[in-house]
Parts: structure tokens; C-alpha cells; sequence
């Protein structure tokens, strides 16, 4: 259902691609002025010259002067075709009617070549999206060869339809050409924009998930060695105290660098030693596991930070006299019981659930009855493959007794 889905989707949006406006079309991808007015007129001295050409030998007429002034506003369309990128698609549609119909017009001049259509077909393919481009090019051409059989040219004229045809196919394809060229240069600097906001989630959450537990701890661990200080005058606990409060400065230090360059990696073991050690300095019973071989491998790391977050959410807020955390194969519950009645959902908590989504879990927090919260993190185990094993019958093996 999926597949189907993702397919059907894939069709619709080449179908949007298809009929949808050039990618790129905004103005400041058009040719630039005094250039494309010098190419272009190189572009239409094989039109111009057999056309002036064909009014200085014949008779000066006003029927005459109207076909030379229909062959020069047939180049004036041409040249001035760019000013039509970036306009609306109502726009451009009727400006590709106008010139595909002057151009019509122009092959029907006596003594015109039917080559002189490639410049309306052409411009067509370049100016409208492919279906429309399409569609205009091959009723254009169909209309051109209905018009030279009524007068009876279309057989002189073959070889030159011929080559408007093959040289439209190739600047349809080659127009197409540029705007997938566009969107994957778009697709490319919207992929480095999202790799640059990911990056920048990425070390924010790891900062805060960081930072927050280690000042946290470090001013849990700084109060105490000040109350020992202030009330029992224990010189030597103090001492101990501050000692640990400056390894894990040094320790927040090492792991901020890390975080900065994507190396640091978080350990169950190493989370559960620091939170015994500040709640310990809280004063807050801890009643933790000692082992965390039941947990799988790799939700350790993640497991990891939830139980950073959740550790310091109890020393921040909770008001807790005891906490709880148990642990499984796939899941990791902190309960406190403290005063919190709601859950009010920080960037911690947010950091927590994106982490754990990355590896198809989900993060819940309720508020226990009583009061305090429980924070359970949970990840379905893999879908282990149950293949049955094929049945086999012990025989005597080549008619050994």
C-alpha cells in the first residue's frame, strides 16, 4: 500500500513537472541584454538577408512591404522574446500563440523558406513548460504543412520541415535538460540549507541535554560543600566536595568539545555512576539499577540521555525526597515524588523525543498519583524473522547397518 502510495505520488508530481512553469523562470536567468541582442541578430541574418534580399528585387508594392515588415516583426519577436521569462503563464502563452502564428505567416511569404518556423518553435520550447511546448510545437508544424500542401509547396518544402522537427526536438530535450540541471541546484541548496539547521539542532540538544545536567550537578555538589562548610566546619568533605565539582567542570569542558565535533558518545553505565553521585549531593534517596547487560546495545547511548535529562529535571524541579529508575530490554522508566501535578514540555523533553523517534520509540511522561513524574522511554524490539525450520528424517545412510 505504501509502494502504491509513493508511486502514485512520484506520477502526480511529474505531472506538476511536466505542466508546471520552467524552474528558474523568475527574470535572473534570462539573457542578458546587449549580449542577447548581439547573438540573436547573428542568429537572424540567414532570416534577414534572403528577406531584404527578396524586397529590393521585387516590385516596390504596398503587398510587398507588408510581407518585409511581417518578416521583420517576426525578428522583433524573436529578439525580444527573453523579456517574457519570469512574466505570468497567461502571458507567455499568448506572446507563443502571436509568434507561432506571425512565424505561420511568414512561411507562407512567396519565396520564404519553411526553416524560418525553427525560430518560433524553438523559442516556444525554451519559453513554455514541456507540455505546452509540445502541444504549441506540433500544431504549429501540423498547421505549417496544411497550409504549404493547399498552395502546393509542401513537397518542395520537406527537407526544411524536416529540419525544423529534428532541430525542435533537440532544443526541447536540451531546454528540459536545463531546468532538471535547475531544480537539482535548488534541490542541492535546500539539502545544505536542512543539513545546516540539522547540524545546529543536533549541537544545540546535545548542549542542553550536556550543560544542563553538569551545572546542575556542579552547583548541587558547590551548595553542599557550602553547608558542610557553614554548618559542621568538615574541611576534609568540603575539600572532596569541591574536588569533584572541579573534575566535572573539566569533565562538561572535554564534553563540550566533543559535542562540537560529533565524537562524544553517552554511556548507560557512566549516567547511572553520575546521577547516584548528584542525587547523593541532593540528599535525594536514589534507588537505581547496578547493571545494564538486560538493555540492548545500541539504545544504551539513547538511554543514556534520557536518563541525563530526567536526573536533572529532578534535581531542577521536581522537589523529590526519592527517585526511582528501572530498566529493560527496550525501555527505561524515572519516577519521582515530587510536587509536580502537570507536565510542562521543555526543549529537554522535546530534544528527548526526537532522539528517541530517530530510533522508532516514544517518550511518555504522567504525573504519578500523589504527585512526582514518571518518565518512561520505550522502543519496540525488532521484528525478530521466525523462519521454520525444515523437518529432517534420520535414515541409514547407504545401507550401513
Amino acid at each position: 500500500m505504501a509502494e502504491t502510495q509513493s508511486r502514485g505520488r512520484s506520477v502526480l508530481a511529474d505531472r506538476d513537472t511536466w505542466w508546471a512553469d520552467p524552474i528558474g523562470d523568475s527574470g535572473q536567468d534570462r539573457p542578458h541584454g546587449g549580449r542577447w541582442w548581439i547573438v540573436g541578430l547573428v542568429f537572424l541574418l540567414p532570416f534577414l538577408i534572403p528577406a531584404t534580399q527578396y524586397l529590393l528585387q521585387s516590385e516596390f508594392t504596398p503587398l510587398h512591404v507588408l510581407e518585409w515588415l511581417l518578416l521583420c516583426g517576426y525578428g522583433v519577436m524573436y529578439l525580444v522574446f527573453p523579456t517574457m521569462f519570469g512574466r505570468e503563464r497567461r502571458t507567455k502563452l499568448l506572446f507563443s500563440l502571436a509568434m507561432l502564428a506571425v512565424g505561420i505567416a511568414t512561411v507562407m511569404v512567396p519565396g520564404a523558406s519553411s526553416y524560418v518556423l525553427l525560430y518560433a518553435t524553438a523559442t516556444i520550447a525554451f519559453l513554455l513548460p514541456a507540455a505546452w511546448a509540445l502541444i504549441f510545437d506540433v500544431a504549429g508544424m501540423l498547421v505549417a504543412m496544411a497550409l504549404l500542401f493547399a498552395v502546393g509547396r509542401l513537397a518542395g518544402s520537406t527537407g526544411d520541415l524536416g529540419s525544423v522537427a529534428g532541430v525542435t526536438a533537440a532544443m526541447f530535450f536540451m531546454s528540459n535538460l536545463i531546468r532538471a540541471i535547475r531544480r537539482l541546484e535548488i534541490a542541492n541548496r535546500e539539502i545544505g540549507t536542512l543539513a545546516v539547521a540539522t547540524e545546529r539542532e543536533r549541537v544545540a540538544r546535545d548542549l542542553h541535554d550536556l550543560l544542563g545536567h553538569s551545572l546542575t550537578t556542579i552547583t548541587v555538589k558547590a551548595g553542599l560543600a557550602r553547608r558542610v562548610l557553614e554548618s559542621s566546619g568538615d574541611i576534609p568533605r568540603a575539600v572532596q566536595e569541591i574536588r569533584e565539582v572541579e573534575g566535572l567542570t573539566r569533565s562538561a569542558l572535554s564534553d563540550v568539545r566533543a559535542t562540537v565535533t560529533e565524537y562524544r558518545e553517552v554511556s548507560l553505565p557512566a549516567e547511572i555512576a553520575g546521577a547516584r553521585a548528584a542525587l547523593r549531593a541532593a540528599e535525594i534517596e536514589a534507588d537505581l539499577p547496578h547493571a545494564v547487560d538486560n538493555v540492548r546495545a545500541e539504545l544504551r547511548s539513547t538511554f543514556g540521555y534520557v536518563l541525563r535529562e530526567a536526573i536533572t529535571n529532578v534535581l531542577r524541579h521536581s522537589g523529590a525526597s526519592r527517585v526511582k529508575v528501572r530498566l529493560g530490554c527496550g525501555w527505561l522508566e524515572v519516577e519521582d515524588d515530587g510536587t509536580a501535578t502537570e507536565v510542562v514540555a521543555g526543549n529537554g523533553l522535546r530534544g528527548l523525543s526526537e532522539r528517541l523517534a530517530a530510533v522508532g520509540g516514544t517518550l511518555r511522561t504522567s504525573v504519578r498519583p500523589g504527585g512526582g513524574l514518571a518518565v518512561r522511554a520505550e522502543v519496540p524490539e525488532p521484528e525478530a524473522a521466525t523462519a521454520a525450520a525444515p523437518a529432517v528424517r534420520a535414515e541409514t545412510a547407504g545401507g550401513l547397518a
